[in-house]
């Protein structure tokens, strides 16, 4: 978006900004209601809370990493700030306006221009995301919605052209390095830089290995002009809708990256909220949604950097001369903290094989929800692969019959081979993954059970039990509503009882049972799934 303004004043130093926020205070600067304007300050813009609206001026400032120092650019981020919060906040985001007149008596939107000012709507601070979460207000359907609303996000941006520079493997290892030097001036105790130390080695070593994989991906078009600030304090709930805003403008090095390591920053600040279940059922809805589980590789990498920039941030604070002592404290412990994070990221824990096993309407999707929040594992649904395989929506009702067209047993192989694909990566990246299909055929269990031998990890078939009744009942209820992936209907489940092959006596070793007539409280899903857990690291599961 371009915006053009008329001749413009002398630059204006921090001294003087700062005398023209503050004549700002005064109400008759703007031209509508504005009693009791607020000031807030960060460090590196102003914010005057004014009537109905919001107007954020930027600091003249060169911190390296962003250059704010002359009225041409500071006008430039302007515009660029309204371009970019417009793709997901269109509504917060009015303008650019020209703040004219003199330092001690200003004009907002009067030319010609002094300096330049991002006007947007107010909107509630009830409705910021990290305090809903606080207050126990941020429920799972907010984050299915967000998982949604990024995944259809990403779809929509531009990939990076092969000339530019964004995204390349070198511009990825760079900032992660300079996290870890900046802090490395900051540290002065002995254990602290051995910590660290640790962790530039783990970061070393987790690039050599993935450089090769950093760089496919960005042929493969998965660097993306972001959001690249992801984190809950910049997620609202406005009017009703979710809604993200405040990205990064003034450095196209930081929003042009891989969209996992977008994904990365809101599973990372959920975790560091001790919100891991949350965390899981993000990145869940978020690959069903864009179907990027080779993105799972990465991942690790990519939370250890945002728990590194984070870390970063806080040492900084830690150590600003002006900063109050507690305050020091404080920001030095949340250094550390994620510091500490850091490491957890890049040590993975114990990756598995689980496979759903039950007939249709046996409650497979509905009880793995709560298992793959309470194990921090990857789930992949034989019901929506099927059809991406296809490069149908998950949601398409096809009119498949029995056995037929998307359901004939070519396909059906098609689909298994896939599932075992995928679940083959997401183990190796470290998680433990969940198929989610019904695993009603010998040869699938069999394929599933080789494929856990081959990775040389636990195998698990959670085998979900229900009587006819109930699962003729809830097959019915689903297809009166037609919002799941599966076309299962009662014709398909009466096929499944008259084909199905059940669970061998060579196959007990591996087998979990789950009760899937009776409904289950959540305290009492998280404890079967904690003995599922328990049953995973038995050395006995791997052969």
């Amino acid at each position: 978006m371009s915006v053009q303004f008329a001749n413009q004043a002398p630059e204006l130093t921090l001294a003087e900004q700062a005398r023209l926020v503050a004549a700002l205070r005064e109400p008759a600067c703007y031209p509508h209601p504005a009693d009791g304007v607020q000031g807030l300050e960060t460090h590196i813009s102003h914010v005057l809370l004014a009537g109905d609206y919001a107007y954020k001026i930027k600091k003249p400032l060169d911190l390296g990493f962003l250059d704010f120092a002359t009225l041409d650019k500071r006008r430039y981020y302007c515009a660029e700030e309204l371009r970019l919060n417009r793709r997901l906040a269109p509504d917060l985001y009015l303008g650019v306006v020209p703040i004219g007149g003199s330092v001690d008596a200003p004009r907002m939107g009067v030319e010609p221009a002094i300096e330049y000012a991002v006007k947007m709507r107010r909107f509630g601070q009830e409705g910021l995301f990290d305090g809903m979460l606080a207050r126990g207000e941020l429920g799972p359907g907010h984050i299915d919605e967000l998982a949604a609303l990024i995944a259809d996000f990403h779809v929509s941006l531009p990939a990076a052209t092969p000339d530019s520079p964004f995204g390349t493997p070198e511009n990825i290892i760079a900032p992660a390095r300079q996290n870890i030097d900046q802090l490395q001036a900051l540290f002065t105790r002995p254990e602290q830089r051995a910590r660290l130390e640790a962790v530039r080695i783990v970061t070393e070593s987790a690039y050599t290995g993935l450089e090769p994989i950093l760089a496919a991906r960005r042929r493969a078009g998965w660097v993306r002009e972001c959001h690249g600030d992801l984190h809950l304090g910049n997620i609202a709930l406005v009017d009703g809708h979710i809604t993200v805003f405040d990205c990064i403008e003034f450095n196209p090095n930081l929003r042009w990256i891989d969209v996992m390591s977008e994904v990365a920053f809101l599973i990372m600040d959920l975790v560091a909220r001790n919100q891991t279940p949350l965390a899981f059922r993000f990145l869940d809805a978020y690959l069903a949604h864009s179907g990027d589980y080779a993105g799972v590789t990465v991942l690790r990498f990519y939370l250890a950097y945002r728990a590194m920039v984070r870390a970063k941030v806080s040492g900084i604070r830690a150590h600003q001369p002006a900063v109050k002592r507690a305050e020091k404290a404080s920001a030095l412990r949340d250094c550390l903290r994620y510091l500490k994070l850091a490491e957890v990221f890049f040590r993975p824990a114990l990756p598995a094989l689980i496979v759903n096993h039950g007939l249709s309407g046996s409650g497979k999707t509905t009880f793995s929800q709560s298992a793959l929040e309470t194990l921090g594992a990857v789930r992949i649904r034989s019901d929506v692969e099927r059809k991406r395989l296809h490069d149908l929506p998950a949601a398409a009702r096809t009119g498949s019959g029995v056995e037929r067209d998307l359901y004939s047993r070519a396909i059906t192989r098609a689909t298994y081979d896939r599932l075992a694909e995928l679940a083959g990566k997401i183990v190796a990246a470290g998680f433990p993954v969940i198929v989610d299909a019904t695993f009603i055929a010998r040869w699938q269990r069999d394929q599933f059970r080789t494929l856990a031998h081959a990775l040389g990890v636990p195998f698990i078939i959670i085998d979900y039990r229900a009587d006819a009744a109930t699962l003729r009942q809830r097959v019915q209820a689903r297809e009166r509503l037609g919002t799941d992936a599966s076309e299962a209907n009662l014709a398909v489940l009466e096929r499944q009882f008259e084909t199905r092959e059940p669970l061998g006596a060579d196959e007990r070793p591996w087998v979990f049972r789950f009760d899937a007539r009776r409904n289950h409280d959540a305290p009492g899903l998280r404890r079967t799934w904690q003995r599922l857990a328990q049953r995973i690291r038995q050395p006995a599961l791997i052969e």
